[in-house]
Order: structure tokens, then sequence, then C-alpha cells
């Protein structure tokens, strides 16, 4: 698809809806100074100003409004000690209680061992935040490719812990910072301004890995389970790529190993390996999610009016979804995304994903009242 800057590539196939908002988004990020190339992943969907589930290179210039204010946001997944036959769903929901809490572990150590400074937003550490944030305990629901699934050594009989959730008012306190400098204007490649913010990038990169850890040692201690985390993707970053840099807005990359992509709360999550034979035509990235259908006050006008909370607090799968947010539980709704299993198969027709195994739901949480 040619544009005034970029080239730009969208991997769906003819059978995915496709928001022509977001289209349009790409076109106008096209244009901006430096832009070489942009792909859009099948998840593609409108953002605030920029589209979510894609991915923009430059040669030239660093663009911080592309990366976007939860800087570090990822999907990391643990696999718990603990058979699926031993876990009971009423004594899991019973015990996942007070995680609104303030995080009472140390610190000031734990972000002096990631290589942080022991002050930085310390607070907020262990809270899972908003939006589509969410920590869920799933299990394998289905095994597509035993060769690939084998190879990362795992168990279909046990209980798995993922957790969605990123820097938290960290990098949006970034973005503003940068904005309030500069607006959208550029950082050019190199220069002391660039390296500043890269530099605030990165302890946000590690601020989120680390967040995301305390948050499953919170789980694990409330429900008396062990794991060991098999897979930490990040999906809103900007990082080296090709002698230039690549932004990924909701983008997850294909250079890091396997990924887990989610669907909805009411659907499975794919467990996948990339492929590289067709990755850099994909600027070495993938869909990180189902993607939204629907926008939040779209959602809300649309659901309230067909189910009640009690209705959205189980899924067609079984599964219980623990959200006390009136708002929330509504705007996360499973309708308001796509399909992922329509996003899953094209990613796998372009070539660029072998599908190792489905996880299903039990609980997915978002929020309790304190």
């Amino acid at each position: 698809m040619p544009a005034d800057n970029a080239t730009i590539r969208i991997i769906a196939s003819d059978r995915s809806w496709i928001d022509p908002a977001a289209v349009e988004q790409l076109r106008q990020t096209a244009t901006l100074e430096g832009i070489d190339a942009i792909v859009g992943l099948p998840d593609l969907h409108a953002g605030r100003g920029i589209a979510v589930g894609a991915a923009f290179w430059s040669r030239t210039h660093v663009y911080p409004h592309l990366v976007g204010g939860d800087i570090g946001c990822g999907m990391a997944l643990w696999e718990t000690e603990t058979p699926l036959r031993k876990f009971s769903l009423d004594a899991a929901d019973r015990k996942l209680r007070g995680l609104e809490a303030p995080w009472d572990g140390d610190h000031a150590a734990s972000l002096a061992d990631a290589g942080l400074p022991a002050s930085l937003m310390g607070e907020a550490l262990g809270s899972i935040g908003g939006g589509n944030h969410f920590a869920e305990l799933l299990c394998v629901d289905s095994v597509f490719d035993e060769a690939a699934f084998g190879a990362l050594g795992l168990d279909t009989s046990r209980v798995y812990l993922m957790i969605h959730s990123g820097s938290r008012g960290l990098g949006a306190a970034i973005l503003d910072e940068q904005l309030a400098r500069q607006n959208i204007r550029p950082l050019e490649a190199g220069s002391d301004p660039c390296r500043a913010y890269l530099g605030r990038h990165d302890d946000a990169i590690r601020w989120a890995v680390l967040n995301r850890e305390i948050i499953a040692q919170r789980f694990f201690e409330r429900l008396g389970m062990k794991g060991r985390r098999l897979l930490d993707i990040c999906h809103n970053s900007v990082t080296p790529y090709r002698d230039g840099w690549l932004h990924r807005k909701g983008a997850a990359p294909a250079d890091r190993g396997p990924i887990v992509i989610p669907g909805s709360r009411g659907d499975l999550t794919y467990l996948v390996q990339p492929r590289p034979e067709q990755a850099e035509a994909a600027l070495q990235s993938l869909a990180h999610g189902a993607g939204r259908k629907w926008g939040r006050t779209e959602a809300r006008d649309k659901l309230r009016r067909r189910f009640t909370i009690a209705e959205l607090e189980r899924t067609r799968l079984g599964s219980r979804v623990i959200c006390e947010d009136r708002e929330l539980i509504y705007e996360e709704a499973p309708q308001a995304y796509k399909d992922i299993h329509r996003v899953i198969a094209d990613l796998d027709q372009a070539g660029l994903i072998t599908v190792a195994a489905a996880l299903r739901p039990l609980i997915t949480y978002k929020t309790r009242r304190t």
C-alpha cells in the first residue's frame, strides 16, 4: 500500500475485519518525517491518534508518542507446580483478595536488584492497573504441534498464570514530559535528547518486567502456589533494528522466542513459536492479542442492554471473571474484542508463526474493591 513517505503493509486476510479508522491512522503516521516502513497486524485497531497493533520503522528518528505512555507493557507466562486436578475455582476465588492494597515487600531492594533507582515508582509495584490489564489462571486446552510444545518443556496437566501489565504511571510520566517539551516532534537518532529518552524508556521496560514478576509473586502467595516464568514479552517499545529504530505499539516481537497471544477474557490464549522465514517482511512483529472491535463507550452502551454484571462474571468456557468495577466489566467484555482464532489463522497463513498450544482461562482477575 503506497503512502506519502513510508510503505504500509497490513497482514490480514479478506475474512478479517480491519477498522478503516485504524488504516487512516497508519496513513497519517506514514507522513511523519523519517518513517520508512509500517506494518499493521491482524489485531490492528484505532487508538488515541496512533493505531494499535502496528510496528513503525525509521532509519533516522525516534518518536516517543508511537510507543505511547505504557512503555514496557507486555505479557508474561508462568507454569505453576499445581496440577489442574488439585485446583479449585471456588477456593482460588476466595483467596484472591487484598491485591489492590500496596505490596508489602521491599520496594527499594527489588528496584535496586533490577538496576533501577530505589525510589522509582516503588509505591505502584505489584499493581495490575486498569484498562485491558489482567492476571489470568489458565490450563492447556489443546496441543497443536507436539514438537513445538515439547521443545518448551511444558506439562499439559499444570495450571498456568499469565500477567498482562505495564509500567503504570512511570511510562505515562515519561511520555508527558516528552510531549510537554516538544509535542510529537521526533528525536534525532544519536542526539543527546534521544539518548536521554531511551535511557528513561529502558528504565520503564525494566520496571514493567519487575512489576509483572511481583504481581505473579503476590498471586502465588495468595494461592499457595509456586511457579517458573516461561516468557516475558514486551509489546510497547522502541528498539534498534536494521540500523534504525523499530517502534512497536501493541505489537509483540518475533525475535525474542515464543510468545502468548491472548484473546478476550472469554476466549483462548495461543502459545506460538515465531517463524523466521517471513519475519523481516512483518518488521519482526506479531499480533499481541485479539484487538478491540468496539471502543469503550460503545461496548458499555451496547452490552448494558444485553447482559447483567452477573452474566459477565461467567464466560462461555466456564471460566470466572473477577472485576468489581461496573464500568470496566462492560468495557472489557469478550464481545468488545475481535475473533482471536481469525487473528491466529491470519498469522499462520502469512507464515509468521507455528501454533504450539491453546490455553483456556480458569479465572481472569482485573480488580476487586478493597
